[in-house]
């Protein structure tokens, strides 16, 4: 006759239940690799032109992880931060500004991957069809457009630097507006909306080539020092194996190779470089003397 014993219950139970634990976290896992990753972008740029720029490199993160790669466009920029703190995406193109967004509002459950090259010295330039506008401070008592509130290059940092030339948006212009997006915003001043726009030089460039601006019109007169910009940011929750799998599949572009300078043009990218949480403390600092971060 076995004797009732509580201890040996209680080790039953804890044994019961450790491995109740591993076999949902090896589901889980499972699920994962077997499963889709849910992929967005801030919405800096038209719907239609994230998608294009996106889809052959989903398709080379697809071959890379063995998984289904889905591109899911959001509404605004807020949208994609609740979206990677709430799980609903498993990564997303962040700009400075709102991967420390998601950072402060994760309390640090965010990890960024990589970025471009470019975006450890990125810039912003200023643009507008005034022949009386040639600095910043000529911007006093005129209209300007950022692009959408949270956007690092097309708000933060400009407003860093305009503040720095001694010219405090909220007060010294005679109006302030957002487009939503930088292409938006050479729109805004090219079709005389605005006297003046704010927006990322990567876009600009890209404008200027596509013969979609005439920059003899509409023209740079400020660009701004470099920054730390934009990155690829996973919700740290993530498999450890998934993301070195993806972070390997980034360094692993190559101009040098048909496909590799397919998606390396699209993204505006020489090459991906890995980065970390800490290259993006003085967007931080910046955003909380601007109160924009709270």
């Amino acid at each position: 006759m076995t004797l009732f014993s509580p201890m040996r219950v209680l080790k039953t139970l804890i044994t019961a239940t450790a491995a109740a634990g591993l076999l949902a976290a090896a589901g889980a896992a499972h699920a994962q690799q077997g499963g889709v990753l849910r992929v967005s972008a801030i919405p800096d740029e038209a719907p239609t032109e994230l998608q294009r720029k996106f889809k052959p490199l989903g398709e080379y993160l697809a071959k890379a992880t063995g998984l289904k790669v889905e591109f899911t466009p959001v509404t605004d920029y807020a949208a994609s931060v609740e979206g990677l703190v709430n799980r609903k995406l498993d990564m997303v193109w962040f700009g400075g500004f709102t991967f420390v967004q998601a950072n402060v509002r994760s309390k640090g459950q965010v990890t960024p991957l990589v970025q471009r090259a470019e975006d450890e010295k990125f810039q912003s330039v200023f643009i507008t069809t005034k022949p009386d506008i040639v600095k910043l401070a000529d911007l006093k008592g005129k209209t300007l457009s950022f692009g959408s509130e949270s956007s690092t290059s097309g708000h933060l940092m400009p407003r860093s630097f305009l503040l720095g030339a001694k010219v405090n948006p909220d007060t010294d212009l005679k109006r302030v507006s957002f487009s939503g997006a930088h292409d938006a915003t050479v729109a805004a001043v090219a079709g005389g909306k605005v006297d003046a726009g704010a927006l990322n030089i990567s876009v600009w460039e890209k404008l200027v080539e596509a013969k979609r601006v005439d920059p003899q019109a509409v023209r740079v007169f400020y660009t701004t020092p470099g920054y730390y910009d934009y990155n690829w940011t996973v919700h740290s929750s993530m498999d450890p194996a998934l993301k070195k799998k993806i972070t390997d599949a980034f360094l692993a572009l190559d101009a040098s190779t048909p496909e590799g300078k397919a998606i390396l043009d699209l993204q505006r990218a020489t090459k991906f470089i890995p980065t970390r949480t800490s290259n993006y403390s003085a967007i931080e600092a910046a955003a909380r003397d601007a109160g924009l971060l709270k």
